[in-house]
């Protein structure tokens, strides 16, 4: 029996199919993790939208479950991240083993002061479950279709029609945008004749997630296992790690040219799990096989149109900059696509979106490539600096450093785009630590603030102010619990934030007026005007 329950969704009856029109200005396609977090961005905006899906339960299989802690600061603004953190399995060791023995071990959350881990392991169908209760409390914002597939889609300058496909009927729905969020596959993308550029390797990996009572780690502390070359499946690599509800992920290397529907099957993969676990009993409970690929658009934006997540850009799981990946272009989208359609901003800040997120998955492309060569090498030069590496490692501290299993995902810097006004850390997403009664991010993140760190005056241009750690000022002001937060900023030091919270600009010792109107033009998209200080 599967580990999860899953509940089919209702196919509600459209007023489109009586006539009727909806109105949402924003039509997203799927309804997955990142169709569902791009709705609730958007309705915490309060932008309406209608989320279009052919099925009606959420992910068969885990599929995506490892979430950065960038993500999970996305998600606690999105309004799941708490749960998410309270269901899923936290680690932060990672270690790595050359045959039977271990080279070395990393800690990636070393520092205290942060509300969310480095890493959590969490099914994608807990994702979606809790993100589709989570959409179901804006029932004014959000209109959610199962079992209503796009079929066809005519853009124009002024919005998309789309053709959609129900067990009641047909119609056409009308919208100012149209989200691609329909994954790897995306039809939306075939329909255009877009194609992907990059790289896809012809190694295939075996998943399995199996149920198993006796945890493999000692003390029973969930951490990330990662193999070259191991004694129960030599020449290859492998990877263990754990899920809730005792559910083990296993990712297994398959000889070239293996048969991938003879691979997945129970009789194959059995043997292969008892070599790693021994005499521990287990259950399977999902199997897949996949290739590797560091693929995306060219583009983003069509026009009307935009690609979000899988749609845009497809990575190797090994570092999981998948999922993360897209949660970061919905952070990036929303704020943006809101601001456009309220007639805050032209519909030229869309096109940021595209240079900022083509950026962050070209760099996310560039680390899941080079893991993948070093994980499988295509020459003989590239095996023999993997097998060179290997070796020395297991003596020589700086050799470890060149061990590539995945470097795991982190935020990308927007540092030198047209965005963010020059200056020292700017482009980073804000680090988080504990003020007041609560946490730093849950105060700055999803509307533009200035926010002060120690003893500098905050000038008011209309945006939310926050004080950190300083004297009050006549605005919101909050201790800095620990010194954590003037010990990561500085003691005079303003930032602007953007609402996905990415710093926009920088502030030294004074903010003015002018300078701070300056940079929340330009993090606008807006030609700043001249202004005083």
């Amino acid at each position: 029996m599967p580990a999860y329950s899953y509940a089919p969704q209702p196919f509600v009856r459209p007023p489109e199919l009586d006539g009727g029109t909806s109105g949402a200005p924003v039509a997203i396609v799927g309804a997955g993790p990142i169709g569902l977090a791009m709705a609730v961005d958007l309705a915490l905006h309060g932008v309406r939208s209608i989320v279009l899906d052919d099925n009606n339960v959420v992910s068969v299989g885990s599929r995506a479950i490892c979430w950065a802690k960038r993500t999970l600061e996305i998600f606690d603004r999105l309004g799941v991240g708490e749960r998410m953190l309270a269901k899923g399995v936290t680690w932060k060791v990672g270690r790595l083993f050359h045959g039977d023995a271990e080279v070395y071990s990393f800690d990636l959350l070393p520092e205290d002061g942060h509300k969310y881990p480095a890493f959590i392991n969490l099914q994608q169908y807990y994702v979606e479950e809790y993100l589709l209760e989570r959409a179901r409390q804006f029932p004014e914002l959000i209109d959610l279709r199962f079992l209503s597939k796009v079929t066809g889609h005519n853009a124009t300058a002024q919005g998309v029609a789309l053709q959609v496909e129900t067990p009641e009927g047909n119609y056409t729905l009308n919208a100012d945008w149209l989200l691609a969020c329909d994954g790897a596959g995306s039809q939306t993308r075939a329909r255009m004749g877009l194609d992907f550029t990059g790289q896809t390797f012809e190694e295939q990996f075996l998943i399995a997630d199996i149920e198993m009572q006796d945890s493999p780690f000692e003390q029973g502390t969930p951490e990330r296992w990662f193999w070259f070359d191991p004694t129960f499946h030599p020449g290859k690599s492998a990877l263990l790690h754990m899920q809730p509800d005792n559910l083990y992920r296993i990712d297994l290397q398959l000889d070239l040219g293996a048969d991938a529907a003879a691979e997945a099957t129970e009789e194959r993969v059995t043997p292969r799990i008892k070599a790693i676990v021994g005499e521990r009993p287990f259950r399977l409970d999902w199997l897949s096989v996949y290739k590797f690929r560091c693929i995306k658009l060219d583009r983003f934006v069509h026009g009307r149109v935009v690609f979000v997540g899988d749609s845009a850009h497809v990575v190797s799981p090994f570092g999981a900059r998948g999922g993360n990946g897209g949660i970061q272009d919905v952070d990036n989208l929303g704020w943006k696509l809101a601001a456009v359609i309220h007639g805050d901003a032209d519909a030229a800040l869309i096109e940021t979106y595209h240079e900022e997120r083509s950026h962050g998955s070209a760099e996310n492309i560039a680390n899941s490539a080079r893991a993948t060569n070093f994980m499988t090498p295509k020459s003989p030069i590239e095996a023999m600096f993997r097998h060179e590496t290997l070796r020395l490692a297991h003596r020589h501290p700086f050799a470890r450093r060149l061990i590539n299993s995945g470097r795991l995902s982190l935020p990308c810097s927007l540092e030198g785009f047209s965005l963010q006004t020059p200056g020292a850390g700017v482009g980073l997403p804000m680090v988080d630590a504990p003020v007041g009664n609560g946490w730093l991010l849950e105060l700055v993140q999803g509307q533009f603030t200035l926010v002060g760190f120690g003893d500098i005056a905050l000038p008011d241009i209309g945006i939310r102010r926050v004080g950190i750690g300083g004297p009050a000022q006549g605005y919101d002001s909050h201790d800095d619990l620990n010194g954590y937060a003037l010990q990561r900023y500085g003691t005079r030091r303003a930032l602007l934030l953007r609402p996905d919270g990415h710093v926009a600009a920088s502030f030294e010792g004074r903010c003015t007026a002018g300078e701070a109107r300056a940079a929340l033009a330009r993090a606008m998209g807006k030609r700043a005007e001249k202004v005083s200080a």
